[in-house]
This record gives C-alpha cells, sequence and structure tokens, in this order.
C-alpha cells in the first residue's frame, strides 16, 4: 500500500490526502492533536518515515531554518519527497511573469533558503501563490466584512484554488524532482478579485482603505507584483488547473456554500491580506 506522511496537516494537506482514498495517510501538527502525531514525538515520526513510500511537507521555516529538515533531514532517505513552498521565493518582478528558472530573490531569506534546502534533497517543491478554497476565499471575506480594497492600479498577483494544488502535487508522484510552479492562469488584482465575489453573491464592494492603514505583513503583500508562469507544470507534470482563474474558483465556491444574509451584522474588520 501506498503510504504518505506529510507533515504539518492542515487546511492544504488534508485536501491533498482526501483526494488519496486507497492510500494510507499520517500527518503532523505541533501539538498532535486529533487524528495526527505529534511532530516532537521523534520515535513515532520516525517510523512512520521509514514505512512511508511518499513524503510531504507543508510546514515552513522558522527562525532557526526549515524545521522538517533540521529534525529529520536525515531519516528522509531515498523516498519520493514534496516540499509546499511560494512563489513569494522570487520577489517583485514589477509585474513581469516569472518562472522556475528565475533566481529566488524574495523578502524572506529563510523562505528562499528552505525551498533551496528541499531541492538540493531531491525533492519536487511546489512553488505556490495566494490558496484560496472553501471556507477560506475571498467570498468568505466579503461575507465576514473582512475584504478591502487598496488603490494600487496595475498591481496583479497569481493565485491557485486548494483543489488545483491537490490534484498537481498528485501528478508529481510520477515526475522528476525540481521547482514548479502551480498557479493559475489568469493573474488579476486583488481589487478585480474581491468585487467579482461581492458581485456574485449580493453584497456591495468593500470599502477603499489606505496601505499605511494595514499591518506590516499586509503592506508587504503589496510591495510585490508578479506574474506567474505555469507552463512548466503543465508540460512536465500533465497539469492544468481545474480552476483556470479566480472567477471560475469562486463561481465553483459559492454554488457549494449556503448564501448569507448580506444585511447581516459583519465581522470585525481585519488586516488579514489573504
Amino acid at each position: 500500500m501506498a503510504r504518505l506522511l506529510i507533515f504539518g496537516f492542515g487546511y492544504t494537506a488534508r485536501v491533498i490526502a482526501a483526494r488519496l482514498n486507497s492510500w494510507r495517510i499520517t500527518g503532523t501538527t505541533r501539538e498532535g492533536r486529533g487524528d495526527t502525531l505529534c511532530f516532537d514525538d521523534e520515535t513515532a515520526v520516525r517510523a512512520e518515515i521509514a514505512a512511508a513510500t511518499h513524503v510531504l511537507s507543508s510546514v515552513p521555516p522558522d527562525g532557526a531554518g526549515d524545521p522538517v529538515l533540521r529534525v529529520y533531514g536525515e531519516a528522509l532517505g531515498q523516498t519520493w519527497l514534496g516540499y509546499l513552498s511560494s512563489t513569494g521565493v522570487y520577489g517583485d518582478t514589477g509585474g513581469a511573469w516569472v518562472d522556475e528558472s528565475a533566481p529566488m530573490r524574495g523578502r524572506r531569506p529563510a523562505r528562499n533558503a528552505a525551498d533551496a534546502a528541499w531541492l538540493a534533497r531531491g525533492a519536487r517543491v511546489f512553488r505556490l501563490p495566494g490558496i484560496y478554497g472553501p471556507g477560506r476565499s475571498p467570498i468568505d471575506r466579503v461575507r465576514e466584512g473582512r475584504a478591502h480594497r487598496v488603490g494600487m492600479p496595475g498591481q496583479v498577483f497569481s493565485r491557485i484554488h486548494v483543489d488545483d494544488i491537490a490534484s498537481g502535487v498528485i501528478a508529481a508522484f510520477d515526475a522528476p524532482s525540481g521547482a514548479y510552479n502551480l498557479a493559475d492562469d489568469l493573474p488579476a488584482s486583488q481589487n478585480d478579485v474581491v468585487e467579482f465575489a461581492a458581485a456574485l453573491i449580493g453584497s456591495p464592494p468593500p470599502p477603499f482603505v489606505a496601505l499605511d492603514s494595514l499591518s506590516p505583513m499586509a503592506r508587504a503583500f503589496y510591495a510585490e507584483n508578479r506574474r506567474v508562469s505555469n507552463l512548466k507544470a503543465k508540460r512536465v507534470l500533465g497539469w492544468a488547473p481545474r480552476y483556470p482563474d479566480y472567477r471560475a474558483g469562486l463561481r465553483a465556491i459559492n454554488a457549494m456554500t449556503s448564501p448569507i444574509p448580506v444585511n447581516a451584522a459583519p465581522a470585525a474588520a481585519s488586516s488579514d491580506q489573504r
């Protein structure tokens, strides 16, 4: 039986696991909550590594580097390795297209180093832009009163539906190691996305806010402007996004969720940028 160990059993990891019905899946979390192993239970985790046919990490780096490689790197061996990284490793391109051949000039050295370290291990490194999906989408933020617009003409971002991450990772089970951008086909401004989400549920567009009113993390998000090419993943993995743009993805999410009256009391505003 194929066995997958996932370090960091969160939102995206659970969607991937749900697609692998015939596999044995084990996940880790920091606390070992529910159906997962505790990351720090080295005896149990090392036993799972030894039994796994595939290992995937979605754990971000910390101040000391990549936690998975630091604690368990020597135990990973020659099994299939995957790592969920970020297109943030490319840094700001002024709105230009970027592919996997571009240098890593991201503003987070720890993320760049983790990406490079997993590549050096022979992993399939999936560089992901903004992730959205059921329960974590612009539709949810509009309904909860947490969405906003920022007046920055020409600012664009790429994004990916969580289901398309799952299909990309699975497609790479038989693919060579290396970096793969998993992004949709239509980079777009954040304003266009939230306006479309609002229109889908019959809500007014969210307000404009000043950039300097946002949190430092949100301001850093808007400091980068790039379009992410997915052509390598299409060519090498034989993958294509089921939701090629945000409109298709948000329509699908809206179709599977129950409407909430737009005049319901909104949640407190947040500076969450995604």
